[in-house]
């Protein structure tokens, strides 16, 4: 029932659904462009739409009163974001003791535009050795889903170099516009 909602609910507020869940028991959701707090909103009623469960990082300074308890009902997992090193070991545990995982990550690390990109999602991705999507949220054409899989290399700089072509040839807007830019 709750699955049909959200998939009623994006429909009226004028979203369209490309693709289904990721079909690997553990994965990574790359999520671009990450512009506001909307994203997630959108994100979590894309994913339950489709029949998925995703958990989010999110940063920990957000979880207050009341936002707090609702943003972890919608799978919120609050990161400190000032220690970097705990964070991805925390998260590479979480996959290696979880039978299932997906998690989603905006490797923009901000909501702001910025031309720097985080790895903290590759290190996890190939310590835990879990596959890493290409999800997107487009604000310009009201399009949310699941890209394709991206097969990393081992090359960290070069990988990170092909999403960003690969992102910016999808020509995303964010929902704040200037919160996002595709330049590499």
């Amino acid at each position: 029932m709750w699955r049909k909602f959200c998939g009623w609910l994006l429909k009226m507020l004028g979203w369209t659904v490309d693709g289904t869940v990721a079909p690997e028991p553990k994965c990574i959701l790359l999520g671009v462009p990450h512009t506001s707090i909307w994203d997630f909103v959108i994100c979590y009623l894309f994913y339950k739409s489709v029949g998925g469960d995703a958990k989010v990082m999110i940063k920990k300074e957000v979880f207050f009163w009341p936002l707090g308890p609702i943003l972890k009902a919608m799978g919120g997992v609050p990161v400190d974001r000032s220690n970097a090193t705990q964070l991805v070991l925390s998260t590479i545990h979480q996959f290696q003791t979880c039978e299932t995982l997906h998690m989603a990550m905006c490797p923009e690390g901000t909501r702001k535009a910025t031309k720097r990109w985080k790895l903290g999602f590759y290190k996890i991705a190939t310590q835990a050795n879990v596959p890493v999507y290409l999800s997107y949220f487009d604000w310009g054409t009201k399009h949310v889903g699941i890209g394709r899989k991206f097969e990393l290399t081992g090359d960290p700089q070069a990988d990170l170099l092909e999403i960003r072509r690969r992102y910016r040839d999808m020509h995303l807007t964010g929902l704040h516009k200037d919160g996002y830019t595709d330049e590499i």
